[in-house]
Parts: C-alpha cells; structure tokens; sequence
C-alpha cells in the first residue's frame, strides 16, 4: 500500500480493499462475536426500527448483507426473523472468519440460514454475477443490508445501479455509517476546561469544529486504535450520499435515523472519546424501497 492516496476510482477501491485485507483479524479481535458499544447502543436498536414489521417476523425474510465482516449483522439477521442470510464481503480474510464464527457457535447461528459469498461491491460485474446465480425465478432480497461500511468504499455507482434489481418488491435497503458531517468530514473534536464563575466547580466543554464538509478527498485514518495498516475513508455529503441512490430514481427514501449516545454511556476513562459528545450523532442510519 502507498504512503500516498491514489488519484484513481479503481487504484482507490484497490487500497481499501488491501486494507482491509490487513486489518481484518486485528478488527475482529475488537469486535469479536458480540461486537462494540457503537453496536450494542447505537446499530442494534437503529437496525430493529429500520426492519420494521420485518424484525423478528414468523413468515421469515431473505436478507442479503454487504461488507460482512465478521460476520456480526449476519448472524443477527440470522437470529432475528431472516429465514436465509447470503453474507458476502470483498475481503477474503473477513469471509474466513465469519465463517469461522459458525463453526464455533455448535450451530447456534447456523441452522442453515447464512452463506457466504465473495462480492465486491465496487464492481457492476460481482453484482450481475450474484443476479445471474440467483436464477430466473428470483424475485428479489426482502432485506439488503450495509452496516457501518459506505464511508469505506470508493464508489457507490455499482450498488445503486444494482438495488433496484435487488430488491423485493416490498424490500427494503438499510445502511448505517459513520456521520458525515461530525465524522468522516474534515473535522477534529474539541474537550476544554474551565471553572464555572458562579459555582466554582471545574466544568469540562467539548464540541466538534467542522472545518470542511462539502469537498473532502478521500482520507486515510483509522477504526481502531494500533490497528496494523491505516484504511482510507470517502467522504460524502448527505446530499450526495442520498443521490447516488436516489437520483435515477427507481429508489425512494422512507426513513432516516440519527443515532447519538447518551448520558449512561459516557467514558469517564477518556475523556475525548466520542461517546461523551452527548447530543452529537454519531451514525447516520437510512432506508430505501423500491419506486413502485
């Protein structure tokens, strides 16, 4: 991987992708088969509203999950009323673990539910690939699936172009990601402290300076601290996070989601850490259908 950032679409998706390569046992020693407090707190109830009447259904629903990873939202799915889950992730190394995790669990998420896949999402060629595997009777994913992974893929154009073919027609595409505005921008949070004149009491200030939020280039950073090799992350403004969906419109959205933590969960141990940022969201949560 270069020390600097590539210019190009494709060198672009490459890095990220060897990143992710890199990184993929060191994430999933963080994340392990439970996950984070991003995923405890902020995803899983974010994931249970967005689902719908869908969540824990008895009638079941097919779901098809992108950039897996270790497989966590999976085999949430697979626990929570899907009655298959097709997991797929461009990663190789993540799709050995995932599948590691069913072997380990006695088939607790087994049962048949989840395969896996290989799929790049950056590629039309992978998604049209998946369509013609699925065969002509396919009438679509009841539920597609991108947790926390957009912010870490160079174009979406392959995705939208492919969910409306995709997608049942009462499905639904659910994502989540980092904020863009407070987290994938050009943007550094701020911890201050000062004695309140009144009370005298030592108060702690925090607050997130944005110093550009319409035109970031894609940035190298890090999702865990010491993890080995440092990914890129794209940057979107909402407005074109939502129009690469939305403006062939065959899309439409119908439900959109700010997730923040609160007060029980701050981190008295560090006090720059983003969940005491309290009222600041931290995911940006959103769900498509198909334009019927």
């Amino acid at each position: 991987m270069s020390a600097s950032i590539p210019t190009t679409t494709p060198e672009l998706a490459s890095e990220a992708l060897a990143s992710w390569e890199a990184n993929a046992t060191y994430w999933d020693a963080a994340m392990g088969l439970e996950g984070n407090k991003y995923w405890k707190v902020l995803q899983v109830p974010c994931l249970e509203r967005m689902l719908g009447d869908k969540y824990n259904s008895r009638e079941g629903f097919t779901a098809l999950e992108l950039a897996t990873g270790n497989g966590l939202a999976a085999r949430w799915l697979a626990q929570h009323g899907a009655s298959s889950v097709l997991a797929t992730d461009a990663a190789e190394g993540m799709l050995k673990i995932a599948e590691g995790y069913l072997d380990k669990e006695s088939g607790e998420f087994g049962k048949g539910k989840i395969k896996f896949r290989r799929l790049d999402i950056t590629r039309d060629e992978d998604f049209e690939a998946l369509l013609v595997e699925s065969g002509g009777g396919f009438t679509g994913y009841d539920v597609i699936l991108i947790n926390m992974a957009i912010m870490d893929i160079a174009t979406l154009d392959p995705l939208a172009r492919a969910l409306p073919k995709l997608l049942s027609k009462d499905g639904v595409f659910i994502a989540t990601i980092l904020h863009p505005l407070f987290f994938t921008s050009d943007a550094s949070r701020s911890v201050s402290q000062h004695f309140n004149l009144q009370t005298g009491e030592l108060e702690t200030v925090r607050s997130v300076i944005v110093r550009e939020y319409l035109n970031v280039p894609p940035a190298k950073g890090i999702a865990i601290p010491g993890q080995p090799v440092k990914q890129l992350y794209f940057h979107r403004p909402i407005h074109q996070l939502f129009g690469d969906f939305l403006n062939k419109g065959e899309l439409v959205l119908d439900r959109v989601e700010e997730p923040a933590f609160g007060e029980e969960h701050r981190n008295t141990q560090r006090v720059e850490s983003s969940v005491n940022f309290l009222g600041v969201p931290a995911l940006l949560a959103f769900r498509l259908r198909r334009r019927i």
